[in-house]
């Protein structure tokens, strides 16, 4: 269990991070994607790679978190996470285009959305998108296409209105 561990707690951290944006939750479901694993790893069937067993784990791990802390606002701010990022001068204009970025991905249809953010966020191949999805590594390739151009053109259009204001 400990070389299943090593060889992909980074890959299950990263793509809860990719889900959550919260790095301790992300850290607190990875440990728990691991003990889950531990207790069910009889009915790991070998149909898809380990670490997609496990991405599907966190996954429903992650959505039950949502269900019982739905109501729940955090009220502190991350202090690592603070204290890690530059000076504000340096990232003004990457955060605006952040923002208006994420902003856009928000407004994709939500398996889209999430095709995104495990192509980007969590590294992971087309293949294994579409296994952790239950879906074909051709669809997770379409969506991935399609999301981008979706936030391409958004991203002209918003270009065009600020060039015509």
């Amino acid at each position: 269990m400990e070389q299943l561990y090593q060889e992909n707690a980074k890959i299950v951290y990263h793509y809860l991070l990719s889900l959550c944006h919260d790095r301790h939750l992300a850290e607190d479901l990875t440990q728990e994607t691991f003990l889950r694993a531990y207790q069910s790893l009889e009915r790991y069937d070998g149909n898809c790679k380990i670490s997609t067993w496990l991405c599907q784990i966190a996954k429903h791990l992650y959505y039950q978190y949502l269900s019982k802390h739905k109501r729940e606002v955090v009220t502190q701010p991350d202090e690592e996470a603070i204290a890690d990022t530059p000076p504000p001068e340096e990232t003004v204009l990457y955060r605006l285009e952040l923002m208006d970025i994420l902003k856009e991905m928000q407004k994709l249809p939500g398996q889209m959305r999430e095709v995104i953010y495990l192509r980007v966020a969590a590294d992971l191949s087309f293949r294994e998108i579409g296994e952790i999805l239950g879906r074909s590594e051709n669809w997770a390739r379409v969506n991935f296409y399609r999301g981008k151009e979706m936030l391409i053109k958004a991203a002209r259009a918003a270009e065009w209105e600020d060039k015509h204001e």
